[in-house]
């Protein structure tokens, strides 16, 4: 079933309630996905530097030396903020290749979540608001984020399994619903170059608008090719560094409103997501349309 909400703001003056917000909304998610969630928030950049984020069953173990041994391998600074299964690792932007390999070398047990000058991504097994806690998202701000609640359908219930997925810089999915040419589109994306952690089919989708993206898309054009290539039946809302969209399948069996005033840009699967949001009872309130892509970049 699972549950989408993403919060796109426009107005600045509203970007440190961002993680307050999108926390408050996801809890209205819990029982459409109970068992794992995940959120991505788009932070402040830092000029000149990315960010990744990592993942470990022992971060105790994991992330005691992460800083030094991937700072030895790429020949410069890491910053490492730990939260508790994650790290957020921050070091110059022209080394984030170098350190996505040094840690797949030197640390196989830890997983790179996301990458990207102003991504974050958390995402562990259990309960939403439980999630939402333990990584402390209330304290977030940022210019948008997107958050999801899992009921595993095509796949075990394990934290690579939880969304968003990322699979660009500062790009991330999540998805409603269930893809059936997942396996020929991932053997097709493999060829080209992509790489993926999973067999899950959302991950897929994420693939296939990094891999349209790099061609020279922007997202809403990714979004509207996904439609010609897409099988299956989905609700997509994904983040760019920039960007916000939302995109159904032509059946469009899945839930979902949006809500949109002079200060955001909202999405959920239910209204209830939407309902506490500032100045709701004065937005415009929508059910998105089938096979039509919403699309807003700053």
């Amino acid at each position: 079933m699972c549950g989408i909400v993403g919060l796109f703001i426009k107005d600045k003056g509203l970007e440190p309630r961002l993680g307050a917000l999108t926390a408050e909304m996801l809890a209205t998610m819990c029982e459409r996905g109970p068992d794992s969630a995940g959120f991505a928030v788009y932070g402040p950049a830092v000029g000149g530097k990315v960010k990744i984020t990592v993942q470990s069953a022992s971060p105790e173990t994991d992330f005691a030396d992460i800083g030094p041994t991937v700072s030895r391998a790429i020949g410069g600074d890491v910053a490492v903020a730990v939260r508790s299964s994650h790290a957020v690792l921050t070091l110059a932007a022209d080394k984030a290749e170098a350190a996505r390999k040094a840690i797949r070398k030197a640390l196989p047990n830890v997983r790179v979540m996301g990458l990207g000058e102003e991504i974050e991504i958390y995402k562990e097994v259990g309960w939403p608001t439980d999630v939402s806690d333990r990584f402390h998202l209330t304290q977030m701000s940022g210019s948008h984020a997107i958050g999801h609640t899992r009921m595993a359908t095509e796949s075990a219930v394990t934290t690579m399994g939880a969304h968003p997925f990322s699979t660009g810089s500062d790009q991330c999915l999540v998805h409603n619903g269930s893809l059936s040419n997942h396996n020929s589109l991932r053997r097709e994306l493999r060829r080209a170059g992509m790489e993926f952690e999973t067999q899950n089919d959302s991950e897929v989708a994420a693939a296939y608008l990094t891999w349209r993206m790099s061609q020279g898309m922007n997202l809403g054009e990714a979004l509207e090719k996904s439609l010609e290539d897409l099988d299956g039946f989905f609700t997509f809302v994904v983040g760019t560094k920039n960007g916000f969209g939302v995109v159904r399948d032509p059946i469009a069996c899945k839930p979902a409103v949006m809500a949109e005033t002079d200060q955001f840009v909202a999405f959920g699967s239910e209204y209830r997501a939407l309902a506490n949001l500032p100045g709701i009872e004065n937005a415009r309130v929508w059910e998105p349309e089938p096979a039509t892509v919403y699309f807003w970049e700053r």
